[in-house]
């Protein structure tokens, strides 16, 4: 059984092209569908179909691009409620690629609607291949929360049911989920492995492993991360169907002028340099997301949805502007009105101000504190992380929060921003910028290395 995995590491998500001699179906494929589309072109073999496990929480779906190019049939879990033609399949449905055979099983839980899909060779009866969709992942298991407080009692226990009936699978089916490493939709951290055998996770998920249903809950529940707001949009979005774009967007130039215009309009503009870039010079009012993979989770995050922005970019342009709309579009932004060539620098020269602000370490706090001073220090992590253990007398508010609450910090004196790796830390600083709140960012280290730094030179100076 040949299949190809895509990994989408922004997303965590792992989306599958399975062939048979010169057919194949492609599984949960995410919107810029092209990459899949290219490696079947390569491999020889023409997609009939896609697969969908269940309605996406954390990205648009590419099943329309897929259909567009290639005409595939779109197969789709009969209680998504979607708005547009397709081929509805519940539990016991078949689709036949070349000399396979995939049968749709029910596993609600991630979502009401989910299914997982067990692949056979042609002539056998027992399953070869687990697309488990966001029911059993690699040491763990999908959350069941997205939908709802209202929601989560009823599929927490359709999960529970749903794993039960997985885990009697024979042992040497291998498992290959859609949610993984660094997805938020996971109800806790899953192995990194690609894959998976059904016998190795009966042996090794905590969840599986669960001797009742009210340790199963508590297991499902115990490491739960905030997710990103654009979450909330998914479902409509992939229900209605995202028009297909054909290729990644282009958005236009702008000039210096254009920019300013669109900061006294309120618009948004995200400056995707690294942040010591843009600690040094800034566009008054614009906020830093670094364009690592997790750039368009924060845009989604932070900003509005789908909220008219202009971008700033780092160098080379023209591949960064490429990865930019790749990310946005996954998640369903449209509506990136242009991006300023030359940057800062360009701004500099046609006369516009710049802002900075002091970037520092880890280490650079510690000393502070090591002096007896005890600055105002912000922890941007997540909740959960703030369990694991924060800097004594810290605030503590999540980046997504803070535009909210950021009248609870001080602004007599500067506020040092930190996180773990100085991602979130980043943005945040350039947040509290925006609102000419005085920063410090911790860009260099994070509270783990803080925690260690302090306590040897504590024990040295005492």
């Amino acid at each position: 059984m040949d299949f190809e995995v895509f990994t989408t590491p922004g997303l965590g998500d792992n989306s599958y092209l399975l062939r048979s001699g010169d057919e194949a179906v492609l599984v949960d494929p995410q919107r810029d569908a092209w990459r899949f589309l290219a490696a079947a072109e390569t491999l020889g073999v023409r997609v009939r179909a896609v697969l969908e496990t269940h309605v996406h929480n954390d990205y648009v779906s590419g099943a329309h691009e897929v259909r567009a190019a290639t005409g595939a049939e779109l197969v789709l879990p009969a209680r998504g409620g979607y708005e547009f033609p397709h081929r509805p399949v519940d539990e016991g449905d078949e689709v036949a690629v070349g000399d396979l055979r995939l049968v749709a099983t029910a596993t609600p839980g991630h979502t009401p609607e989910h299914l997982a899909w067990l692949a056979y060779q042609a002539g056998t009866t027992e399953p070869q291949t687990l697309f488990s969709g966001g029911s059993l992942l690699l040491g763990s298991a999908g959350r069941t929360d997205l939908l709802g407080p209202d929601f989560t009692d009823r599929l927490t226990q359709d999960q529970y049911a749903s794993l039960s009936r997985l885990a009697t699978l024979p042992d040497d089916v291998r498992v290959l989920p859609t949610h993984g490493a660094g997805s938020f939709c996971v109800a806790a951290m899953p192995s990194t492995s690609p894959t998976s055998l059904i016998g190795t996770e009966r042996q090794r998920n905590p969840l599986l492993l669960a001797a009742d249903f009210a340790s199963f809950a508590e297991e499902l529940s115990g490491e739960l991360m905030a997710y990103p707001s654009y979450y909330a949009h998914m479902g409509t979005i992939n229900r209605a169907g995202a028009p297909a774009l054909g290729t990644v967007p282009q958005p236009p130039e702008v000039t210096p002028a254009d920019v300013t215009e669109a900061l006294w309009a309120g618009l948004w503009v995200v400056d995707a340099r690294d942040r010591a870039a843009f600690a040094a010079a800034h566009v008054p009012g614009s906020i830093n997301i670094e364009l690592n993979s997790g750039f368009a989770s924060y845009v989604g995050w932070l900003l509005p949805f789908d909220a008219p922005m202009l971008l700033i970019l780092p160098e080379p342009a023209p591949e960064s502007l490429r990865e930019v709309m790749t990310q946005l579009i996954r998640i369903g932004w449209s509506n990136v009105q242009g991006y300023l060539p030359g940057g800062v620098e360009r701004w500099r020269s046609h006369g516009g101000d710049v802002s900075s602000y002091p970037l520092v370490s880890a280490d650079d706090l510690c000393d502070a504190y090591v002096r007896g001073h005890q600055p105002a220090v912000l922890d941007v992590r997540q909740p959960l992380e703030w369990q694991w253990g924060t800097i004594p007398g810290s605030h503590t508010v999540f980046v997504a929060d803070l535009p909210a609450r950021r009248q609870e910090l001080p602004r007599t004196e500067p506020v040092w921003v930190i996180c773990s790796n100085g991602h979130r830390a980043a943005i945040a600083a350039s947040l509290l910028d925006r609102a000419a709140v005085p920063v410090r960012l911790v860009g260099d280290g994070g509270v783990g290395e803080w925690r260690v730094r302090c306590r040897s030179l504590r024990t040295a100076s005492v």
